[in-house]
């Protein structure tokens, strides 16, 4: 037990000198960093920030369609609850299709169902938006969403220029990426081997750029009714410290 200990420690040393210029970044935006209980991944908590509060996670994936490690990013701005849509890699949501496609033909549906996260059940229950001004984001990028219109107004314009940039070198094709609003949060989920700040930084303006674009489209949904919504949790934390009750 205490040699355990010993490692964690070292390990957690080792790692909070190499993620010192994170560390540093965080505390100039006012925002607390904490390294995980095995000292093996971080989490980065920003309260104040805009357009709304945010939490940034790296560490081991807990999606299987993400090998290894991953980065995890969470914006509340408190949406309308119906506003559901996505935009992800078109490899991995090809590769996610044919997943759901097997799994809800199998004799175990309803184990599926109640298991299965959003970003996939949402391939067979939401229209598709196969239209896209950009044809480098269409190539790179699928997005779907409970309504078309909606969808559509939330991808193009500064969110669609952002993805068409990041697609050149951030997110190459077939590099697993997940972005969503969902829960009055939008959620940004991608690949990552090793955090460095260049990344996270272009992915925390990514991920801007899509709040405020979501907060545009989200004044448009007070005269629509209700929508279908799914009901399993799509984010959640493997780090025992993480507040729950801000999911």
């Amino acid at each position: 037990m205490f040699l355990k200990q010993v490692k964690r420690w070292l390990v957690a040393r080792a790692n909070a000198a190499r993620w010192r210029p994170i560390y540093d970044w965080a505390e100039s935006h006012q925002a607390q960093f904490r390294l995980a209980k095995d000292g093996r991944g971080f989490l980065i908590d920003q309260p104040k920030a805009l357009p709304g509060s945010l939490r940034i996670e790296w560490g081991a994936s807990q999606r299987a369609y993400i090998e290894g490690t991953e980065l995890r990013m969470r914006c509340e701005l408190h949406l309308h609850s119906d506003l559901q849509m996505m935009v992800l890699c078109r490899q991995l949501m090809e590769v996610l299709e044919r997943i759901v496609f097997e799994a809800y033909t199998d004799t175990l549906k309803t184990r599926v169902d109640t298991d299965t996260p959003e970003e996939m059940r949402w391939l067979v229950m939401f229209p598709k938006l196969n239209q896209m001004s950009s044809k480098l984001v269409r190539q790179r990028f699928g997005a779907l969403g409970v309504n078309k219109e909606l969808t559509a107004d939330w991808i193009e314009g500064e969110l669609s220029e952002l993805l068409a940039q990041s697609s050149q070198d951030l997110l190459p094709p077939g590099h697993p990426f997940v972005l969503m609003t969902m829960r009055g949060n939008v959620y940004l989920r991608t690949a990552m081997v090793e955090p460095s700040l260049p990344k996270i930084q272009a992915l925390v303006r990514l991920l801007e750029t899509a709040c405020r674009e979501a907060q545009r489209v989200n004044g448009k949904l007070s005269d629509r009714g209700p929508w279908p919504t799914t009901t399993s949790v799509a984010w959640q934390s493997s780090q025992p410290e993480e507040d729950n009750s801000r999911r």
